[in-house]
């Protein structure tokens, strides 16, 4: 008989426990009683959710009291429902107070409070031109410094930690930059002959049309000379290995950060700008140079055979005049351009690798920003070494 007792006891308490959420209103003196009974968690607030947004559709300015002592189980989901109703109610400019709470709404309510505090976001209106230009422009400063820093934050990791390992003084494998230099430079020597030589001749054929009608064509060659050897052969150079070599190394490197290669990387104990950025940097260093002057050789023979061909300048002519017309500083003015390029390829296609994200879209949209930036940042910098040539009388 006890048991049977006991066991109804429990199916009681159990029935109870296990109750609906309910919502109920009462008018008082001066306002008004909200009572909340039943389980409120995940599972079960949806069945109160449309008699909660009545209530809060009835606010006033009335004080109101919100009595949860009848409720029996409370979760996250009930709490903020709960505090979701005091919320508006205070919108309303009603006084709210919760009575009854648990030991567990007691910590569940003012832990999600905050999520209902927080400001709405405010919608973006069309506004003037002027100011959409400018936000834009400010984004896009910002985002620029931000690069910046990260940049140089890469640069200096890369020359302060030129070791395979944290701190374990293992020196970089010699294997892994010829292997870049292989890639990023023998491997780029057709393209860029192909396109040095085309330019030189292109420059000589419009030099000799315009100069013809002075009968000065015999200045081709210092035209092509000097335009070649201090400015097209390392721009167009640099230009190439951005795109060809810039963009491989900010798909590499995005690949491995979508796979969390580098993350892994980090946990065996290994430098990810050591192992990833300092091989291809020391081999961009090597390979720009090594190009930019096997492109001034093609960007000089291709101005030869049209010069040969379109005004008649012999070969031996053609060289005898460029032997007068350039000499060393003409030949070092480009060559001391091409490391400089070189680094700033490395570390804005290292630069926006890393900044690749879990998704095929975001590695497309850095590798298009990873040779756009590295062509801009070439060309700004090809024309700072003028400047600075200028100044110097170089």
């Amino acid at each position: 008989m006890l048991s049977k007792e006991r066991t109804e006891a429990r199916g009681a308490a159990k029935a109870g426990h296990d109750r609906a959420p309910a919502i109920a209103v009462e008018r008082a003196d001066g306002g008004k009683v909200v009572t909340l009974s039943g389980v409120w968690i995940t599972r079960s607030v949806y069945l109160v959710d449309a008699g909660v947004r009545a209530v809060e559709a009835e606010a006033d300015a009335g004080a109101t009291v919100i009595d949860i002592s009848a409720v029996t189980r409370i979760d996250t989901a009930g709490a903020w429902l709960v505090e979701r109703l005091a919320a508006s109610l205070r919108a309303a400019g009603a006084s709210v107070e919760i009575r009854g709470a648990s030991p567990a709404a007691q910590i569940l309510l003012p832990a999600v409070r905050p999520a209902l505090e927080k400001e709405p976001q405010e919608t973006k209106k069309p506004g003037f031109f002027v100011t959409r230009w400018l936000e834009s422009l400010g984004r896009s400063t910002e985002n620029a410094w931000k690069d910046f820093l990260y940049a140089m934050d890469i640069l200096g990791a890369a020359i302060r930690g030129a070791q395979m390992k944290l701190g374990r003084g293992h020196a970089v494998n010699p294997a892994a930059i010829f292997h870049q230099i292989d890639r990023m430079g023998i491997g780029a020597i057709p393209v860029v002959v192909l396109i040095s030589a085309i330019v030189g001749a292109i420059v000589a054929q419009q030099g000799a049309y315009q100069l013809r009608w002075f009968g000065a064509e015999i200045f081709i060659v210092d035209l092509v000379g000097i335009l070649s050897l201090r400015e097209l052969g390392v721009l167009l150079t640099a230009i190439m290995v951005a795109g060809r070599s810039g963009s491989a190394i900010t798909a590499e490197i995005g690949s491995m950060k979508m796979r969390e290669e580098i993350d892994a990387l980090k946990v065996i104990g290994l430098n990810p700008i050591g192992v990833l950025v300092f091989p291809r940097l020391v081999a961009l260093v090597v390979a720009v140079p090594c190009l930019t002057v096997i492109a001034n050789a093609a960007s000089l023979g291709g101005g030869l055979l049209v010069s040969w061909a379109y005004s008649g300048i012999a070969p031996e002519t053609f060289i005898d005049r460029l032997h007068a017309g350039i000499d060393l500083s003409t030949i070092f003015a480009g060559l001391i351009k091409a490391p400089f390029m070189a680094i700033v390829i490395g570390i804005v296609a290292s630069v926006e690798g890393m900044k690749v994200e879990g998704s095929a879209e975001s590695l497309g949209r850095h590798v298009t920003a990873s040779v756009v930036k590295s062509i801009f940042v070439v060309i700004v910098l090809d024309g700072l070494f003028a400047m600075f040539y200028v100044a110097i009388d170089f």
